[in-house]
Order: structure tokens, then C-alpha cells, then sequence
């Protein structure tokens, strides 16, 4: 939505009430991602596209009747329909497209979901078509429930858009939740199997995934398939001049002090969300001991999850990277790390359940 920015703003400048239709869902091979919107004006004008051709005409006709009745409508376009021909989708794919009018009220909404400055999630209620934008500490637009703000938040945390289920029975809301914001970065230093399986650990859990590698052998992208890139340079120095924010998350699993202690005292001043390194109890003592000759005081080594992961009794690299990529999981979600059957807090903040149906454990 964010490239139409400047054709909205302008309609809100003159007050002019639009048509917004946005893909919310998509399965199979369809020409644009979820996300995608279209606007039109009571005048016809029409900016933005949805399927690169495919079923604009039939989605020009939908906005004209919303716009009209001012009742939001979500339908199904697909090769598996009747008419999948008369709207051109012939791709094999199949969109789902919500078009729910924008008038003045909306307008605060919109224009804060617009504002480049910085990361926001766009919400939209499936049923009525209330809108709300959110960031990580600010709200602007429809009161939505705490279950709904958490579950937004999160998704942009992630940079995931997509349709959720939220609540349960006669609580229950479908939203829409598009976020603009890159997905959280995940920075390994050393390039060992135990990277290569956190690699994948790290992009089921959202994240985008950088391998540093100072040794030239081991800088090969072919061994970390599953990185977003793969560097070769010195840790230290690579991640003076890499952008972190407070999202982003740091292992280092050099296992060698030469790489490991200027890392480290790199990392642990800087306003990340996680810092963790690999090693033996014994390791992680002599470590601790070097970063203070360093200068790092006891407040910033509080900060070092050092030996990483936690205790699942594994042994493989991948059992490994579960046991790291779930210490990351409690430490940004606040999770106590013990057995659900050992606790009496709430499983879920609020029952959540993707479009399917399906729920969704933690």
C-alpha cells in the first residue's frame, strides 16, 4: 500500500472518499504477493494494481459497488472458479481480494500506515472493515482488543503479513494484518554446522539470516545454504558497520577467543534484543573474565546468554540450534522456559487461529 502513498494522500487532502482492495490471501502461482492493493475513487480513478492485469476489471467493479453500499466484501478469485476465465486469473492461482471503502474517519489511519518513518502494522477487521494502525508503542485508528494489538505487534516484529483468527465464538475477529517493516536480522559469527542448522532455525522463526566468516575456507555460502548471505570478514569489524536495532539477535559460535572476545565487546554495548555465545562452562568462565580485562562492566556481561541455548539435553547441531532458537523465543516473548505442564500461566495471550482454522501453539 505504501507505493500508492502519494495518490492517497492526495485524495485525503480533497476529502475524497476511495475504495481500497487489497489481496489478503494467495495459494498456487498467482503474479502478486498478499499485500497487494488497487484504489479507486467515486470518479473511476483508478491506482494500483493487484495481478498484474488479471482481475482488475472484475475487482474495478467490486470497489464501485462498495463504495456505493459502504459494506466491506471479501471474495475468491481462482482457476478453480466458473469464471476464472471472464477475470483473466488463468495463472493457476487463487486470490482472495477484501475491498472496504476509506472516508475521512479512516483517514488518520491510512496516513500513519503511510508514514515511512518507521515500522507500522496496518490491521484491518475482515467483517466490518475497521482500521487501525499500529507501531511498537503507538495506536491510531479502530480500538481493537488486547488479543488483536499483540498479535499485530507481533506479526510486525516478524515483518509477516497475512490473515489471522483471533478469539474464540462469539469473540472471535478475522483481521488482515500487513506489515511494513523488514523482518528482524539474526547475525552468526562462524560458519560451523552448528550455524548451518541455526540458519534454519533462524529463518523458520522470521528472521533475516547473515553468516560472518573470517577464515576464507569456511566463507562459502555453499556450506550455509539456508543463509540470507554469508560474509567474509573479521566479526568485529563487520558488525561495527552492520545495522542492528533492537530486534536484531547475535550467537557467536566462533569458539575461539580471538574472534569471540572482540565480538563480544562489540555486541554487548550495542541495543540488540539477544547476544549469545557457544562454549563449555569452563570456556565461558575464561571468556568472562577476558571480556572484563576488555572493559565490558558486570551490567553489560549480564546481557551475554553464554553457554547459549538452553538445557534440552541435545547433542547435534540441530538439536542444538532448537535449544538456541528457543532461548531467543523466551527472552524477546518473556517465556519462563520451563515445561507448560509446570506452569500456571496462560498458554496463549488470546486464542489465536491462522485462516485455516488451525491453532496456533507457542
Amino acid at each position: 500500500m505504501r507505493e500508492l502513498a502519494a495518490h492517497l494522500l492526495r485524495w485525503h487532502v480533497a476529502n475524497t472518499p476511495y475504495a481500497l482492495a487489497t489481496v489478503v490471501r494467495v495459494t498456487g502461482s498467482a503474479p502478486r504477493p498478499a499485500g497487494a492493493t488497487m484504489a479507486v475513487d467515486a470518479s473511476g480513478n483508478v491506482r494500483g494494481s493487484l495481478s498484474g492485469g488479471c482481475v482488475e476489471g472484475a475487482v474495478y467493479e467490486l470497489c464501485q459497488e462498495v463504495l456505493e453500499s459502504g459494506e466491506p466484501v471479501r471474495r475468491t478469485y481462482g482457476y478453480s472458479d466458473a469464471d476464472a476465465f471472464a477475470v483473466g486469473l488463468t495463472c493457476g492461482g487463487e486470490l482472495d481480494i477484501f475491498v472496504h471503502r476509506i472516508t475521512p474517519a479512516e483517514y488518520p489511519a491510512v496516513e500513519a500506515a503511510l508514514d515511512p518513518s518507521g515500522p507500522m502494522a496496518f490491521v484491518r477487521d475482515l467483517s466490518s472493515g475497521v482500521v487501525a494502525a499500529l507501531g511498537p508503542e503507538s495506536a491510531t485508528g479502530a480500538d481493537f482488543d488486547r488479543a488483536v494489538v499483540r498479535e499485530a505487534r507481533a506479526m510486525l516484529d516478524t515483518g509477516a503479513t497475512g490473515v489471522r483468527v483471533v478469539g474464540c465464538a462469539d469473540r472471535e475477529r478475522t483481521v488482515f494484518v500487513e506489515s511494513f517493516a523488514p523482518p528482524p536480522r539474526m547475525l552468526i559469527f562462524g560458519a560451523t554446522d552448528f550455524a548451518a542448522a541455526l540458519c534454519r532455525v533462524g529463518r523458520l522463526l522470521g528472521y533475516r539470516v547473515s553468516v560472518c566468516e573470517a577464515r576464507p575456507a569456511f566463507a562459502d555460502h555453499a556450506r550455509m545454504p539456508d543463509a540470507d548471505e554469508v560474509v567474509r570478514d573479521w566479526p568485529h569489524r563487520y558488525l561495527r558497520r552492520t545495522p542492528v536495532d533492537a530486534r536484531t539477535v547475535i550467537c557467536v559460535l566462533t569458539h575461539d577467543p580471538k574472534f569471540d572476545i572482540p565480538v563480544l565487546t562489540e555486541a554487548l554495548r550495542l541495543p540488540v534484543a539477544y547476544v549469545g555465545a557457544m562454549g563449555s562452562r569452563k570456556a565461558d568462565r575464561d571468556r568472562r573474565v577476558r571480556l572484563r580485562a576488555a572493559g565490558l562492566s558486570e551490567h553489560e556481561l549480564r546481557r551475554l546468554h553464554s553457554p547459549i541455548g538452553l538445557e534440552l539435553g541435545g547433542h547435534t547441531p540441530e538439536e542444538t540450534a532448537v535449544s538456541i532458537g528457543a532461548e531467543i523465543v523466551a527472552v524477546r516473548r518473556g517465556g519462563s522456559a520451563r515445561p507448560l505442564s509446570a506452569t500456571e500461566r496462560p498458554i496463549h495471550a488470546g486464542e489465536l487461529r491462522v485462516a485455516t482454522g488451525h491453532a496456533i501453539g507457542n
